[in-house]
């Protein structure tokens, strides 16, 4: 790759701006009115937007934000921005990051590439699987984006990477030395939730998505593009690539915001297990390449509370991979196949 007419730009979800009430509830407000997040008609939309959650769950976020926010800002940000500078300082590439929603912003990046000359940009989604509300949104973002900056920007997007060997590699060596360590009843991929509505819409079938109970597995023109099926895929190959047996693994999905979403539930398994006699267990978060809001607080912390009150003895969260070289390798590898 020539590394001074192309760019690479790597976007990740988003953040607050800043640790306050007002920052949490304008990154909300953006978050949810993205109809490929809250895909229900606009009118009803915005209605649930406005008096249901703006008025409520700002505060909440905040304090949840609060558990987790470091004297640098957000840990999403700082990790993003981590992986970037240690892209560009590997491979001598000209690499910039963006946030899908609130900033460092799309646009920004693609103004600081336009003053640099550079129009040819693989834009990498650090999303391992493909789903509406990340990998679709982003794209339909970048190119809207693009598009009103200057028409010679000439995007290329790299594919979800829940299968590549690289990643399976690179996740499994994150998990190995937890699980070398200790052993454990149950090790959990506990992934984004999404509601079924949304992985329905990406059975181009229209046949396919929730046939059968092992629709997920079945390889099909309805399953690949399927979140569901990226997930369970991604998952299995990292136990076969771990030596773990069926029964020391389990997939679960976390961070729902209603009825209808995938099951089963992590928050719910997180409280069943005890009882089932697993009271030592390990968590990871797949769906993330950098540690979030969703992993720091709603499993590291919200989750081991709930592991705890229900008898639970021992959790081990796993990080997510973050700014480690691995992580590092398996982009540059994703750029130069792209």
């Amino acid at each position: 790759m020539s590394k001074n007419k192309t760019g690479v730009l790597l976007i990740n979800l988003g953040s607050p701006k800043e640790l306050t009430k007002k920052s949490v509830r304008e990154y909300l407000r953006v978050f949810l009115s993205d109809d490929y997040v809250l895909d229900i008609p606009k009118i009803l939309q915005q209605l649930i937007l406005r008096v249901f959650i703006l008025p409520f769950r700002p505060k909440n976020t905040l304090e949840a934000y609060e558990l987790i926010w470091t004297p640098e800002g957000s840990p999403l940000i700082l990790s993003t921005k981590s992986i970037a500078k240690k892209l560009s300082k590997k491979t001598g590439w000209n690499v910039d990051y963006a946030m899908r929603y609130e900033d460092p912003s799309i646009e920004k990046a693609l103004v600081n590439f336009k003053s640099k000359g550079i129009y040819k940009i693989i834009v990498i989604s650090l999303y391992p699987h493909n789903a509406m509300a990340t990998t679709v949104t982003t794209e339909m973002e970048t190119r809207v984006v693009a598009n009103e900056i200057s028409e010679n920007f000439e995007l290329i997007f790299t594919k979800p990477f829940f299968d590549n060997e690289i990643y399976i590699n690179t996740l499994s060596n994150s998990i190995k030395p937890y699980i070398e360590k200790s052993s454990f009843d149950k090790i959990i991929f506990s992934y984004h939730g999404i509601p079924k509505r949304q992985a329905k819409k990406t059975d181009e079938t229209g046949e396919h998505c929730f046939s059968t109970g092992n629709c997920c597995e079945i390889e099909s023109e309805g399953s690949k593009d399927c979140y569901r099926s990226h997930t369970r895929i991604a998952s299995d190959l990292t136990a076969k690539k771990l030596g773990l047996s069926e029964d020391q693994w389990e997939v679960a999905y976390q961070s729902r915001l209603g009825p209808g979403w995938l099951t089963p539930f992590t928050d719910r398994r997180l409280a069943e297990l005890p009882e089932e006699g697993k009271e030592n267990i390990a968590i990871l978060c797949p769906s993330f390449i950098s540690d979030c809001l969703e992993t720091l607080e709603e499993i590291d912390i919200r989750g081991r509370k709930t592991f705890f009150d229900a008898g639970g003895k021992n959790m081990t969260y796993i990080p997510c991979l973050n700014d480690s070289e691995e992580t590092v390798t398996l982009l540059e590898n994703l750029v130069k196949t792209a």
